[in-house]
């Protein structure tokens, strides 16, 4: 029996928030802390906490500098950012085929019948 697709999504990842930051911060080769906070509609503080996330299991690099006499913070994808969104986004291919039933992959048995009602 083939594994659903959504196996495939990874839970570190597929949060909205951190997948629109890895989603945005692939779009460019660095991006800086105020334009995700503005972009993604976030809190400072809410974006750090998953930018912490981020950063803890290896998907993005953080840098802190100055720009002028502002500080500054970078964030920027990760060789394994990279490869996890894009095992996510084929994760979300998989699902979005089965659904509209284009995948050819498992399809509904007599378990995944509704219920009489």
């Amino acid at each position: 029996m083939n594994e659903h697709p959504t196996n495939g999504l990874d839970d570190v990842v597929h949060q909205r928030v951190r997948l629109g930051i890895l989603a945005v911060t692939k779009e460019a080769r660095q991006v800086e802390f105020t334009f995700l906070r503005s972009t993604l509609g976030l809190t400072a503080g809410n974006l750090s906490q998953h930018l912490a996330v981020l950063e803890k299991a290896g998907l993005v690099t953080i840098d802190k500098g100055y720009e002028g006499k502002r500080a500054r913070t970078w964030i920027q994808l990760t060789k394994a950012g990279k490869k996890a969104l894009s095992e996510e986004i084929a994760a979300l291919k998989a699902l979005i085929q089965q659904l509209e039933g284009t995948g050819g992959g498992v399809g509904p048995g007599p378990a995944a019948a509704p219920a009489p009602g």
